[in-house]
């Protein structure tokens, strides 16, 4: 019985793995239109914040938002050349 129940942990963890392997992300281009998760969210606070954008500068805010926002656009443009060139 004993050889049975590790025959069987064993297929079943390898099923787990293997399903686990297919259902990781893939890298997929910058979709404007695409429902957002709370991680998609987050990452584009931290580029935002990465090309200057401070959302507690109140004083500044639209200079600075579209600033931030020319910034990370050109970036993105960038990066969507070089994955079209590869």
């Amino acid at each position: 019985m004993k050889t049975v129940s590790r025959v069987g942990l064993g297929a079943l963890l390898a099923a787990v793995s293997i399903s686990t392997a297919f259902a990781q992300p893939q890298a997929r281009p910058y979709d404007p239109s695409a429902p957002k998760t709370r991680a998609d969210v987050r990452a584009d606070l931290v580029e935002w914040r990465a090309a200057g954008y401070d959302p507690l500068d109140w004083i500044d805010y639209p200079c600075n938002a579209l600033r931030a926002g020319r910034i990370v656009a050109a970036r993105r443009a960038q990066q969507a050349g070089e994955t079209m060139t590869q």
